[in-house]
């Protein structure tokens, strides 16, 4: 059993129980029955199937319910099959929430719609496909952590002063350049006379060929891959062009390069198209968003329908007229205005001050004077921050004036150094070209094998033009190293983990490598 929820046009939610394997609509209700609990212009956005639509949602105007409503639409009346819907958003956290909104509509053919965020689903073609492109299918994705130590090991390669061009500086130039479809040739060309921009080439250049030879990918890699992947293969294209019968995506206003052109690619055979968004709330220019996709989603899409939906479900009247005198303002913006039947609730209240402290003492004393006046428990309050980097002074004041506090946050999950152990077992087992997974766990735990044989095998391995692990399956070529028995023994212990990944669950070979690092199993 599990829990359905439907939030309804009044924003009231509805709470049903469903069963496992209930198949079919859930809801007692025909379509036409659900389809009336929403507003006019929701309604007209989950009916309309005359080609391509923008669904403009202003803040709290049921974006979410109009997105389901209209997937359960599409497979209600047949229009296409579960598995011919792509729907796209941007977090995992989305895509899982979306995913249970509409399979309490439908029941599991929800599971055969390819449903995720941008990244997954080109990760889901790439594990299919990418042999095209010059990969095997046992490739390996980076992440920030990996990267940020491939592109250290190039700039000491290369001779480079990391002070003048420090690691981050290098991260960052190498996604902006991803995300306009920019691979290190075309980088390379473009730094000719700018000296600058010709030593990131060839960081850049270098960090690409340490990736292939590891047979992985970067996190950025993962679209421009699928993209270029569809350009050098039209065949390919044709087929997920055929397969994607309807395509839609969730906030579309922070789309960037290389996802509009892989959107405008796959549903430019048919034109069934259907993105929500608004311009409004467009917050990741600094990732490389590009607001024009959506401000010109005319253009790019003939013939495109524009609904609008500006009634809003979520705050008071007060807090809406604040926003749409802001948005106002905007110089690229799509006409709007938020509305809402909701009470004019309580008036807004802001201040303005020097500095950083002034701000968090500010804080402390509102909260302090709540709690008199309220008889309120410090507990009952929370302190929103938007970067990292705010929570010194937070902390700082917070403990000088005695009030009590928890701090929420810390190392991610993926980035502790346990879990980083784990995966890098798995990654290798997985894929044998991958150097970096095989230099952190090869003396994890210690067996003996130090920086300086590791530096002589990655040299050799290079002269090569082998992976390490290759290199040291021929034990002549550990003549002379010191920690050659302990190399062999890692060597052998790898081999027969390889032996029984496909004769064994995942979770038993993840067992095994507890063992080995000596970890608890809960």
């Amino acid at each position: 059993m599990f829990i359905c929820y439907t939030h309804l046009a009044d924003d009231s939610i509805k709470i049903q129980i469903k069963k496992k394997g209930d198949y079919g609509f859930f809801h007692k209700e025909s379509m036409s029955e659900l389809l009336e609990k929403l507003n006019d212009k929701q309604q007209e956005a989950v009916e309309y199937m005359a080609g391509p639509l923008l669904i403009l949602a202003g803040a709290g105007s049921g974006k979410t319910r109009v997105l389901t409503y209209k997937i359960a639409y599409l497979l209600e009346k047949n229009i296409v099959k579960p598995w011919e819907i792509l729907a796209i958003t941007f977090t995992n956290k989305a895509a899982k929430e979306m995913k249970e909104r509409v399979e309490c509509l439908v029941g599991q053919v929800a599971n055969d719609m390819w449903l995720g965020t941008f990244h997954s689903v080109c990760v889901r073609i790439l594990k299919r496909e990418i042999e095209l492109v010059g990969y095997t299918r046992d490739f390996n994705i980076f992440d920030e952590i990996d990267k940020e130590k491939v592109i250290k090991e190039v700039i000491k390669k290369l001779n480079i002063d990391e002070k003048v061009y420090p690691v981050g500086l290098i991260k960052s130039e190498i996604s902006k350049a991803k995300e306009v479809m920019k691979d290190e040739k075309l980088y390379q060309k473009d730094a000719i006379g700018d000296f600058r921009k010709e030593e990131i080439a060839k960081i850049y250049t270098l960090y690409q060929e340490t990736l292939r030879k590891n047979n992985s990918i970067d996190f950025d890699d993962i679209i421009m891959l699928t993209v270029r992947l569809f350009l050098e293969n039209p065949d390919r294209l044709l087929y997920y062009q055929q397969k994607f019968n309807y395509i839609l995506v969730d906030e579309y206003q922070d789309t960037n390069k290389v996802q509009f052109l892989l959107i405008s690619m796959l549903s430019s055979a048919n034109g069934n198209i259907c993105v929500v968004g608004d311009e409004s709330q467009s917050i990741y220019g600094f990732r490389g968003a590009d607001i024009s996709n959506i401000l010109n989603f005319e253009e790019e899409f003939p013939n495109a329908k524009i609904i609008k939906l500006e009634e809003n479900y979520r705050s008071t009247k007060n807090i809406l007229n604040a926003a749409n005198e802001v948005i106002k303002n905007n110089k690229s913006k799509i006409d709007k205005v938020l509305w809402t039947q909701n009470d004019e609730g309580d008036k807004i209240e802001y201040k303005t001050l020097n500095n950083e402290y002034e701000e968090v003492e500010y804080v402390v004393d509102k909260i302090d004077e709540i709690c008199r006046k309220e008889n309120k428990k410090y507990s009952d309050f929370a302190v929103l921050f938007r970067t990292n980097a705010q929570a010194r002074v937070l902390e700082e004041v917070f403990m000088k004036s005695g009030t009590p506090y928890k701090l929420i946050g810390g190392i991610k999950f993926y980035a502790r150094k346990e879990i980083k152990d784990i995966i890098s077992y798995l990654k290798l087992i997985q894929n044998v070209n991958d150097n970096i997974a095989l230099k952190r766990i090869i003396n994890e735990p210690k067996r003996g094998i130090g920086d300086t044989a590791l530096d002589k095998l990655d040299m050799l391995a290079t002269q090569k033009g082998v992976s390490i692990f290759e290199l040291i399956q021929d034990s002549n070529n550990l003549a002379g190293l010191r920690s050659a028995g302990n190399v062999i023994i890692f060597r052998d212990m790898i081999n027969n983990l390889i032996k029984q990944k496909d004769k064994i669950k995942v979770s038993e070979l993840i067992k095994q490598v507890l063992k080995i690092l000596d970890m608890k199993i809960c």
